[in-house]
């Protein structure tokens, strides 16, 4: 027995008794539509279950309402509150999202800076820092999310929003500074947001009249490098008393680097990570970690992103979310 039809744009415009240029004014959310009539279309829609074709709306408006996020590293979790911050914006105005790694796209010899645009993506979240040759003459609107290094002239009119990591920085310093500890060391990596909230560490380690004691800078911002670095600082400093970490996945090498030696918070080396991640919560870990409010970003890179599709020739805007601590066990005394 053959399926019924798939119903279309024409036989709900049949079932409300209006007409299809009515419908699909409704779908598109227009606001110049009685309650009545909308009331209608959507009672039609409802009960014939139809669901508009993608592909025709392509067409017709030469927009896929689809925007490309360029992430830079899915294993760390930090990007997860970004994207829901992003979705719960982006999916109630009709867009889809779709996430790629820079670091897995450019291993596998793709640039999927090109993967998007091939897509036709309408804009583009960047939270990545790809190189400038990546990101030029691209066509469609890019908000950066997130402090990004991605060198003098790069997207010198996108939409940035961002955590202000600098006070981050600071944040973390001054809560281990007000617990008493005074050799406080800093596990660092490469990029911009490691970059600042080295930045805001060092601030506040200079106004306390203290010593700055930074490694791993030049490194990733992985696990493995967060053990690394906390081993440099351990073997130059046998008085450390506490750390602030670059990001959660760093802080767990950092914890581990701590155990080996006996040296493990909360009776030993206080330790502050960065990014409140779902790692920092877990009870085994209880890290205290400063909160970037990566959903708040998400969230406002994707007004910021519609904004800037309505009104393509506005100024450029640059946001800055003021983040927060969250206090766990890690740096109990």
């Amino acid at each position: 027995m053959a399926a019924d039809p798939r119903p279309t744009i024409y036989d709900v415009a049949q079932r409300a008794g209006v007409s299809k240029s009515l419908v699909s004014l409704v779908l598109r959310g227009a606001p110049h539509v009685s309650d009545e009539r909308r009331q209608a279309v959507l009672t039609a829609i409802a009960e014939l279950g139809y669901r508009p074709s993608r592909a025709a709306s392509v067409l017709a408006s030469q927009k896929t309402r689809a925007v490309g996020v360029l992430i830079d590293d899915f294993r760390n979790p930090w990007f997860v509150e970004l994207l829901a911050g992003l979705r719960s914006v982006l999916d109630p105005a009709g867009y889809t999202v779709s996430v790629a790694d820079f670091q897995l796209e450019t291993a596998s010899g793709l640039n999927p800076v090109d993967g998007f645009l091939a897509q036709h993506a309408d804009a583009l979240v960047l939270a990545a820092e790809p190189p400038a040759e990546l990101l030029r003459n691209v066509p469609v609107p890019v908000v950066v999310a997130g402090t990004r290094e991605l060198g003098a002239g790069t997207l010198p009119g996108a939409d940035v929003v961002a955590g202000d990591d600098d006070r981050g920085g600071e944040l973390a310093t001054h809560h281990l500074l007000g617990l008493g500890h005074t050799a406080v060391g800093h596990v660092s990596g490469l990029g911009g947001p490691a970059a600042h909230r080295r930045r805001g560490y060092e601030r506040a380690m200079r106004a306390a009249g203290l010593e700055p004691l930074v490694a791993g800078a030049e490194g990733s911002t992985s696990e493995e490098n967060g053990y690394a670095a906390t081993s440099e600082l351990l073997a130059g400093h046998a008085g450390l008393t506490g750390l602030v970490v670059a990001n959660d996945v760093m802080a767990v090498g950092a914890l581990a680097a701590l155990s080996e030696r006996g040296l493990a918070a909360p009776g030993g080396v206080a330790v502050v990570g960065y990014d409140n991640s779902p790692l920092a919560a877990y009870r085994h870990l209880a890290l205290t970690s400063v909160d970037p409010h990566n959903r708040e970003i998400g969230a406002e890179a994707a007004r910021t992103l519609l904004a800037r599709l309505r009104n393509p020739d506005g100024p450029p805007r640059h946001d800055l979310v003021e983040p927060s601590l969250v206090v766990r066990a890690s740096t109990a005394i």
